[in-house]
Parts: structure tokens; C-alpha cells; sequence
């Protein structure tokens, strides 16, 4: 984690402060451009930031329970690089169980991460957060019938896995290309 105070975290918010200000300087120049959604942007942005205001202390309060109940070792253990179909199965339930905006879920997935998570479960969790809900299901079910629920469901299941073996593997890869790059004239580490 980057210590208040230290390059990186500087760094950090240096870059996080100047995304929001190239986003506002956009904002800015599209309003200019197009008058006549001001009052529709106005009222969306609005209504984000009253629901923002409302759920992020309900998420602050969770992820301060998550981080003293839940050790590092039952995470490594149950989503860690050694968890296997049980940690995608489980990253799948945990996703798919809660409803709510999936802005809510990044926070979980980050203190996840800091805990030892599976990169892999890391995607699969937040794919399934958005993309099953058990109430969905229910709803589909009833409208839909058992064929497509069940076809959709297992489609998901299915691609949701690949994707985040796939991403885990991306990433794996860019990082061994990264620290390669950083060693010796022969891309050895020394």
C-alpha cells in the first residue's frame, strides 16, 4: 500500500488530480459545444452524486469489517493462485450474490487484491457482479423461461472464466515483459 507522504502516493495523486481535471476541462467543452444538454447532464450528474453520497459510507463501513474479519490467509486459501475451480466458483457466488451498482464492487476487489487474491478471481468477481444477479436470474426465469436462463447463465459462467484466465495471463506477461526490460542489456534481472 503507498504511505501518505511517500513518491508514489504523490505521484498518485498527482495523476488521479489531473484525470479529473482533463475530465472537467471535457465536460466543460462539450457543454460549450452542445447548450442544449446542459439541464439533462445537470440532472444525471446530480442524481449520481446524491446515490454516491448515500451508498459510499455503507461501503466504507463494509470494507472496514472485511479488512479486520477477513484474514489474508482465508483469502489466499479460498481465492489465491492455488484455489482453482473452487476459487472461480466462489468468486462467481460472491459477484453474483449482492445487488447494487458495480462501482460498489471495486473497492472489495482492490482490498481482495491486497489480501492475495487470484488475479483471475479478481475479474471473474467483478464480471459476475455485473453480469449475474441472482434476482435477475429469478426475473429471466419467470419471463424467459428455464431454456434461455439456463443457456445465458452457463454461456456467462463459461466466457466470465475464460476472460479472467485470459486477462490474468495479459497481464502476467506485460509484467515478465516490464521487468525484463528493466534488467541488464540481456533482459536479465540482476
Amino acid at each position: 500500500m503507498k504511505e501518505k507522504g511517500s513518491p508514489t502516493y504523490r505521484q498518485a495523486l498527482l495523476r488521479d488530480t489531473l484525470f479529473l481535471v482533463i475530465i472537467l476541462a471535457v465536460a466543460t467543452a462539450l457543454l460549450a459545444v452542445f447548450p442544449e444538454k446542459r439541464p439533462a447532464v445537470t440532472t444525471v450528474s446530480w442524481k449520481f452524486f446524491v446515490e454516491l453520497i448515500l451508498i459510499l459510507p455503507a461501503v466504507m463501513v463494509l470494507m472496514g469489517l472485511f479488512a479486520v474479519f477477513v484474514s489474508r490467509e482465508m483469502v489466499v486459501k479460498y481465492l489465491g493462485k492455488s484455489s482453482g475451480i473452487k476459487g472461480f466458483l466462489l468468486a462467481i457466488f460472491f459477484g453474483a450474490l449482492p445487488t447494487g451498482p458495480l462501482y460498489v464492487a471495486f473497492p472489495l476487489a482492490a482490498a481482495l487484491i491486497s489480501k492475495g487474491a487470484r488475479l483471475a478471481n479478481i475479474v471473474i468477481f467483478l464480471s459476475a457482479w455485473a453480469c449475474i444477479k441472482i434476482p435477475q436470474e429469478m426475473v429471466e426465469l419467470q419471463f424467459l423461461g428455464l431454456k434461455f436462463m439456463a443457456t445465458r447463465l452457463t454461456l456467462i459462467i463459461i466466457f466470465v472464466i475464460l476472460m479472467g484466465l485470459a486477462i490474468e495471463r495479459m497481464i502476467d506477461w506485460t509484467d515478465r515483459k516490464a521487468s525484463g526490460s528493466r534488467g541488464g542489456k540481456n533482459g536479465s534481472n540482476i
